[in-house]
């Protein structure tokens, strides 16, 4: 079945089933691998795209619920809330292993272009992106740096 999603700006017709996820459309079929697999169950935040400026879940959205959405990934991030964050994540350090860094990105720049900045909102919604090294402290501290 052809599948026709909008990525990073470009239409794509993919070759899939409707209720295949998001994540693996983008992964296997489009080639976009900056997307990653974490739980496969939308706990971890690992799999974080745009969905017409909302962070959402790849895992968790089936190809047909993605089509006429605009999808954004991790390498197609543009504007100048993604500079800040990509800035501030390099000013702060803040990527070990760097596997959850798409996601976190992603979520971040999100919540700051939906007007939220302070402390306790940032630590709220990043919550639910979780890192194996534990740069928590390095993330949150990012995230409110690209917020000013």
């Amino acid at each position: 079945m052809a599948i026709t999603l909008t990525i990073n700006g470009t239409s794509t017709t993919l070759d899939a089933e409707g209720d295949m996820p998001l994540l693996w459309a983008l992964r296997d079929l489009a080639g976009l691998t900056g997307t990653k697999f974490g739980c496969g169950a939308g706990h971890c935040g690992a799999c974080t795209v745009h969905l017409d400026g909302e962070a959402s879940r790849a895992c968790s959205v089936t190809l047909e619920e993605a089509a006429g959405h605009s999808i954004v990934t991790i390498e197609g991030v543009t504007g100048a809330t993604a500079s800040k964050v990509q800035d501030a994540w390099l000013r702060h350090q803040v990527a070990q292993c760097g596997y959850c860094q798409p996601g976190q990105i992603m979520t971040a720049i999100a919540l700051l272009e939906a007007g939220y900045g302070d402390a306790e909102t940032v630590e709220a919604v990043m919550s639910g992106n979780l890192c194996r090294c534990a740069t928590y402290l390095r993330i949150r501290a990012a995230v409110l740096d690209a917020a000013v």
